[in-house]
């Protein structure tokens, strides 16, 4: 009985669906909050201890043991990480908490989560790229937002990026979209790339 998932291609742990289910118990505040969580811990992932204090925390506040929580969590990051890989659209996201079990309200709402972090995770993303792979190129080309479902405001001017960078012996291009604080921060964090890569070298 194999599943088919976007977000990978490996066989997925039988205690998934059981994980699924027990998330599926979680009242939609509950699971709004521990979804906040995996995101700030996805968006910054070397804040291991301050997941593993917060997931503490959610236990204590909802009664639940920590080992299952921590079981659940590991089960839903299963998705984003391979997402982050593959480039998966929200779409993508929640197709695959669905086909996994979750609800489609809790898929749902995961997957607008998912959209609204994807510029962070772009950003974190292609960061690491960047620190294994070799910038070959970039282009860019500025927009402006006519109308979005996000919350840019209207006329807000976005960047798109293309970053074509070498993997082994092949180069690969990379596309994101900025907003301009965004392309901003970006600049900086590989100004910081840089930086750390020359005291390397």
């Amino acid at each position: 009985d194999m599943v088919h998932l976007n977000c990978t291609r490996d066989p997925v742990p039988e205690t998934v669906s059981t994980d699924m289910h027990n998330l599926n118990q979680l009242t939609g505040e509950q699971f709004s909050s521990l979804t906040e969580v995996i995101f700030q811990f996805l968006t910054e992932p070397k804040e291991g201890e301050r997941l593993f204090a917060q997931l503490s925390e959610f236990a204590t506040t909802n009664g639940i043991s920590l080992g299952p929580l921590k079981n659940i969590v590991k089960s839903i990051l299963l998705v984003p990480n391979g997402a982050m890989k593959r480039n998966l659209t929200s779409e993508q996201v929640q197709a695959d908490f669905t086909t996994l079990g979750l609800s489609e309200e809790k898929a749902s709402y995961f997957a607008e989560q998912w959209k609204k972090n994807t510029p962070a995770l772009s950003r974190l993303a292609l960061g690491q790229t960047l620190m294994i792979n070799q910038l070959v190129d970039m282009e860019w080309k500025f927009g402006v937002t006519v109308g979005s479902s996000e919350l840019q405001k209207v006329g807000s001017i976005f960047l798109q990026l293309k970053l074509v960078v070498k993997k082994g012996n092949r180069n690969e291009p990379v596309y994101i979209e900025l907003t301009l604080p965004q392309f901003y921060s970006f600049l900086h964090e590989m100004e910081r790339v840089k930086a750390s890569l020359d005291c390397l070298s």
